[in-house]
């Protein structure tokens, strides 16, 4: 296991691997690592002969008052995590390495980056594409896996790279899930036991969609309004339950028709916890089975 802090070191180690003949996988993270970001590495394993993983709490991509402080750190855990499903080399700089003393340039997304978290969280898309633009220009040509749990993220960066004209294949992973359906987050860790309960709610809310659209339902509004009245119940704030265009990422308008493919995504708050999640219509199966479930007590 290489373990770098410098990004003049990082870049020479992907170098390397080239140079040996090797095909180099990486795989972007912010630490905290579980088995969702160990499934993201097995899978560049697969795909790749050297994986390389970031471990960065990137700052630009929060905003005032957001969680950038108090957001999970274990360096000494991610690397033995990143060792154990496959990965060779572990990239893990401070944010003085990464923006540098007069650091003035970013990378400003497109039309992509403006519906759901974009209307949401101003400027966070705007970090994201600066760090990740960042990071695949220090790895050079390389294959990418990010998961679909943040499918807007995974959008933007698509855009990105094709726009940049960036030497990278973008891979994207399904969301990896506990039990009972909650999409696997490094925030999870934030919940109390009870917030945890109203959380599952989230892949039922789902799954209730799912099944609709499943039935024949095509309407916008009826399969927004079918996720929405279930996560309303457990919510202490509700960001956004939009449908949307799964390439643009274009809201649908309540009276508006999908077609065979649509993305449901989901952004709320439980507690000081926000949590978002999604679902491709027409693709993806739903994230639980028995959605019809009683939700948790006194809810």
């Amino acid at each position: 296991m290489e373990l770098w802090s410098s990004p003049e070191d990082f870049r020479r180690a992907c170098e390397n691997v080239r140079a040996g003949g090797g095909r180099l996988g990486l795989v972007p993270t912010m630490g905290a690592l579980h088995a969702g970001h160990q499934a993201l590495i097995r899978e560049a394993r697969r795909r790749s002969s050297v994986v390389a993983v970031s471990v960065f709490v990137n700052p630009t991509q929060f905003a005032p008052g957001e969680d950038y402080e108090r957001y999970p750190r274990a360096r000494e855990r991610d690397v033995a995590a990143c060792e154990e499903a496959g990965a060779s080399i572990v990239f893990a700089p401070d944010a003085a390495a990464m923006y540098p003393p007069g650091d003035e340039t970013r990378v400003l997304p497109g039309p992509t980056a403006a519906p759901l978290c974009g209307a949401h969280r101003p400027g966070h898309f705007e970090g994201v594409a600066t760090i990740v633009a960042k990071l695949l220009i220090l790895a050079g040509p390389c294959i990418a896996v990010f998961g679909r749990k943040d499918y807007q993220q995974l959008t933007v960066i698509r855009r990105l790279v094709l726009d940049l004209l960036l030497p990278v294949e973008v891979v994207g992973m399904p969301t990896v899930r506990e039990p009972d359906g909650l999409a696997l987050s490094s925030r999870n860790a934030y919940l109390s036991p009870a917030e945890r309960d109203r959380a599952a709610e989230i892949p039922r809310a789902l799954a209730d969609a799912a099944h609709l659209f499943a039935r024949g339902e095509r309407n916008a509004g009826a399969l927004v309004a079918s996720c929405r009245d279930r996560v309303a119940r457990i919510a202490d704030r509700i960001d956004y339950v939009d449908v949307a265009e799964p390439e643009s990422l274009r809201v649908f308008g309540s009276e508006e028709d999908i077609g065979a493919r649509a993305v449901l995504a989901v952004a709320l708050k439980i507690g000081s916890t926000r949590l978002i999640d999604n679902l491709v219509l027409g693709e993806d199966p739903p994230p639980i089975t028995g959605s019809d479930a009683p939700s948790p007590a006194g809810m």
